[in-house]
């Protein structure tokens, strides 16, 4: 799959394509129905299948100062669509140029002359365009003069609810990742590089990888049952405590995890932790020995969740 973004047209054999058009961050059931429904006719059609994306997200243009809410990586995103079939993957550069354009000038300037879309694949509840002027039904109007045909996928629904990124943010918050799994149809999981600590959990007898959260979504603090993938592609079950560490000073917000079956050094290395099962809050403990105790415990009831 190829990884491109708008500063130039895409080249000769991609234009044509059909195009899921979206922000796609949580990549969950009803991002995946936009990108299947698009892929599909893209294959029934003999042309390419693009993903087209966003980055940074449009919230975070507008509100620099709101919280954090990424569910994936653009990186995360890339092996997603990769794994869903995409030929490509386009990154709008979401900046004050891109933002200032109208509705009108979005479709001639991006979907015709940079993609050359031969037909645009939405969920209902796409708007774009300054002031998000445009809609569905705006998008499907312009396609007539721009050459490209217009679908919209209606939300999917699952037991009940539709499935949403605010729905799974939700989730995670409410220390829930199973039911955001659900939504995501795989665990929400942080990647990043391991960062260098003061070695505390070597201490315990519980070495951990630590890592900052980045533009995550921050879930619940509390421990978590872990899987994590490595760079060499072994997948490990741990333990995690994602948080502040109220039982050190000064509070530093990382996710710490301990894999059972690993022992080397991850230091600057590349990993993914997803998180499985919400085990407890964190808690503040008098003593190294108590926490030595509680750690125990949550090992044991990682491995059992993991099971």
């Amino acid at each position: 799959m190829e990884r491109l973004d708008n500063g130039s047209p895409l080249p000769a054999h991609l234009r044509g394509g059909i195009v899921a058009l979206g922000n796609f961050d949580g990549f969950h059931l009803g991002h995946q129905a936009v990108v299947g429904r698009a892929i599909d006719r893209a294959r029934a059609e003999g042309r390419p299948a693009i993903v087209a994306t966003f980055d940074p997200h449009p919230k975070r243009y507008f509100q620099p100062q709101s919280g954090h809410f990424r569910l994936t990586t653009l990186d995360q995103r890339a092996r997603l669509v990769a794994a869903a079939g995409a030929d490509a993957m386009l990154v709008f550069n979401f900046d004050a140029a891109l933002a200032g354009l109208s509705a009108r000038e979005f479709a001639e300037q991006q979907l015709r002359d940079t993609i050359g879309a031969g037909g645009v694949v939405t969920g209902n509840d796409f708007t774009f365009g300054k002031g998000r002027e445009g809609d569905v039904a705006t998008l499907a109007a312009l396609g007539t003069e721009f050459a490209y045909s217009a679908e919209v996928v209606a939300p999917v629904r699952l037991d009940g609810e539709t499935v949403s990124s605010s729905r799974i943010r939700q989730y995670l918050r409410e220390g829930d990742p199973r039911g955001a799994a659900r939504l995501l149809t795989r665990p929400f999981a942080i990647e990043g590089p391991v960062q260098h600590g003061a070695k505390l959990g070597r201490q315990l007898g519980y070495p951990t990888a630590n890592m900052h959260l980045a533009n995550y979504l921050r879930p619940a603090y509390g421990i978590y049952a872990v899987r994590g993938r490595l760079p060499d592609g072994r997948v490990l079950d741990g333990v995690a405590n994602l948080g502040i560490r109220p039982s050190f000073d000064p509070p530093e917000e990382l996710l710490e995890s301990y894999f059972f079956a690993f022992h080397g050094d991850l230091y600057d290395q590349l990993i993914e932790v997803s998180l499985i099962d919400y085990l407890r809050p964190e808690a503040k403990f008098d003593s190294l020995d108590a926490l030595k105790v509680q750690m125990d415990a949550d090992a044991e009831a990682a491995r059992t969740a993991l099971k």
